[in-house]
């Protein structure tokens, strides 16, 4: 699977770096201090320059819910709510938060009148919480223990609320956006129908190779920065369908295969494995578009279109893309056709592999990718907020960033610093996915490379020794096993 550990470890961004080093500026601050309460010492939240940088379970859930004089910052609602997955599952803490919210209205009714008038805007802000979860986290909610303590909730909060209905009110909008947003996770039924595997072809079987007036890529689309922008409207459709929760769910998930058990519910990871098998999909198909072709002439031809197309996916910030493309171009296959290669003018492709370079943590990548982030976050126009990473690589830089750094620290607290720099990754990688793609579609270009057929790793073999012979040893003697393979098959 894409997620197997690399050799290189992950560059994590200075910011964290500098935080993660001792301070002497950390202050320890108690667990409801900006709430107006106190805490003892297993609840205390501690601080370094004025951020939240760890603190103990119960202590960071108190600072998630609302008092009346104090709401969080919804950065930290953010973050909170998309770690605390890794630590407890969304219903528990739900239920958590429905237990401190109702001993703060108990405490609140037992108090004097004036107290008592604050009920009103203390539930009007836990109404507010729960909608930022809700329209945040919408997915949480498939979960019928969550639903169902979302419910209780909102039903205490509403026996506060008989004379105007106002907190009622906010209660039904907020019901009604998430329910439209289950809703729209139902409809994906029909995207997840797009995302199989193409057919895959066994291709030829010695000498059978496909006619010369069977379509290619080429007949669909001959100029490269339209088939460019056909892969990136792909490639924003498949992102628009991760969720940040998914992300985070890739971390249990490998979790449970470090300690050999069960946690997490694997079918949350269906997004990311389907974005990952299409990363595949399109390095077989470049494979199979060139080993098919039966004439040296026609696969330079070739070779040289899928260049200028990677090179036009970096002009407009789609490294996944791009990637794809090489490593199609870099398989077996594709690599061995040396007499065909001899006729490719590479230094397009030599530039192209040297962003792409993977000494020293892929630093030529990550330098391109910080220009294009740049160039999104000052961008006047759609074509410009384009940033589209190579995701197996961001995938990885999030699982290493959470395995080099404990969840506990020694003290028992909660190692938040590392959950703000998740969270922020994260949250930069979903507002890529909003970007809406600028370009025309094209229904056929795009039909085209989500369902013409692609080789097997045999059938590819197979094309590129009939295209260009064994050349030593080695591929004598997989040549002669293809064969005898096929031979015995048929």
């Amino acid at each position: 699977m894409f997620l197997e550990p690399q050799e290189t470890m992950p560059q994590t961004s200075v910011v964290f770096s500098t935080i993660l080093r001792p301070s002497c500026s950390a202050q320890v601050q108690p667990g409801m201090g900006e709430r107006g309460g106190g805490a003892s010492s297993s609840g205390d939240l501690i601080f370094q320059d004025g951020r939240l940088i760890s603190g103990s379970l119960e202590a960071l859930m108190e600072h998630l819910v609302p008092t009346v004089d104090y709401y969080p910052d919804r950065t930290y609602i953010f973050t909170f709510l998309l770690s605390s997955r890794v630590l407890m599952p969304p219903h528990d803490l739900l239920a958590r938060v429905g237990h401190i919210c109702l001993e703060q209205r108990q405490q609140l009714e037992a108090g004097s009148d004036k107290v008592k008038a604050k009920l009103k805007s203390f539930s009007a802000k836990i109404v507010q919480l729960l909608k930022e979860w809700t329209e945040a986290f919408p997915y949480d909610f498939q979960d019928e223990k969550t639903m169902a303590e979302l419910k209780a909730i909102t039903h205490r909060v509403t026996q506060c609320d008989e004379e105007s209905g106002t907190v009622k009110k906010a209660i039904g909008q907020m019901m009604q956006g998430l329910l439209l947003s289950l809703a729209a996770r139902g409809q994906l039924q029909e995207l997840r129908e797009k995302l199989r595997l193409p057919a895959v072809d066994k291709g030829p079987v010695l000498k059978a190779k496909p006619p010369a007036t069977q379509k290619d890529i080429l007949g669909v689309c001959c100029d490269a920065l339209v088939l460019a922008q056909q892969l990136t409207h792909i490639e924003l459709e498949r992102l628009s369908s991760i969720q940040p929760e998914d992300l985070m769910q890739i971390i249990s998930h490998m979790d449970s295969r470090d300690k050999h058990r069960c946690r997490g519910d694997l079918t949350k990871t269906y997004s990311l494995e389907a974005y990952d098998n299409w990363f595949n999909c399109l390095s077989m198909l470049v494979a199979t578009e060139v080993c098919r072709v039966v004439k040296k002439k026609h696969r330079t031809r070739m070779l040289e279109f899928f260049i200028d197309v990677a090179r036009e996916c970096f002009n407009i910030g789609n490294f996944n893309s791009m990637m794809a493309i090489i490593s199609g171009m870099n398989l077996s296959p594709v690599a061995r056709l040396k007499k065909t290669w001899s006729k490719v003018k590479t230094a397009k492709f030599d530039v192209l592999e040297h962003h792409m370079d993977p000494s020293s943590n892929f630093c030529n990548y990550r330098t391109a990718l910080q220009g294009a982030t740049q160039r999104s976050q000052t961008a006047n126009s759609s074509r410009e907020k384009i940033v589209i990473p190579v995701f197996n690589l961001f995938i990885k830089d999030i699982y290493f960033l959470h395995k080099i750094h404990t969840n506990h620290l020694p003290n028992g607290h909660i190692n938040f610093k590392k959950f703000w720099e998740i969270s922020r990754q994260i949250h930069e990688f979903m507002t890529w996915t909003h970007v809406e793609c600028p370009f025309e579609k094209d229904k056929k270009i795009q039909s085209y490379l989500l369902t013409a057929p692609i080789y097997s790793e045999e059938a590819l073999f197979i094309a590129s020794f009939e295209s260009e012979g064994p050349e030593n040893h080695m591929e004598k003697d997989n040549w002669k096993t293809l064969r005898t393979t096929v031979l015995n098959r048929a």
